[in-house]
């Protein structure tokens, strides 16, 4: 399609799926104002333009035996873009690491990382991210609880 710029439907649209990623077309195009072949044709273009990009079940670390989440702040010896890409690509082979942000400022990346209890981070931490080529320092906090957990984006409410 090509567009540029999301019309106020986009808009509508990707707030829906972003709160409820499993509705059917149907019931999306009654929300957001339009019939069902439009609508796919939207989200379908919506897709290819890359501002969808994909579904996920959004899974319960509880129940699943994860009952810690930490997060580290990295701190590497060099920031040659060489060597934060081989430190990115390593993190990518860690399971446990969730999510990766490179930092400006001090910290050079923060990971957030689950395991199913201490002993289990503590082994990852010693003989995966500490040793690890170009990491310098490594600081953790372990989380308490979660109080907001809200992923995407800041989008209007479908009435």
């Amino acid at each position: 399609m090509g567009r540029v710029k999301l019309d106020a439907v986009d808009r509508k649209i990707l707030s829906c799926l972003q709160s409820r990623g499993r509705i059917t077309n149907v019931d999306l195009a009654e929300k957001v104002g339009i019939t069902a072949p439009p609508c796919l044709r939207r989200v379908r273009a919506l897709e290819e333009e890359g501002y969808i990009k994909g579904f996920h079940a959004e899974l319960d670390h509880e129940s699943l035996g994860f009952s810690l989440t930490v997060f580290a702040m990295v701190g590497l010896h060099s920031q040659a873009e060489s060597d934060l890409q081989q430190f990115e690509q390593k993190v990518n082979d860690w399971p446990l690491v969730r999510e990766c942000y490179m930092l400006n400022g001090e910290i050079d990346f923060m990971l957030k990382i689950v395991s199913h209890d201490l002993a289990e981070f503590q082994q990852f931490l010693t003989s995966e991210l500490t040793p690890a080529p170009n990491v310098a320092s490594v600081k953790t906090s372990l989380t308490i609880r979660t109080s907001k957990k809200q992923p995407g984006v800041p989008l209007p409410a479908v009435e």
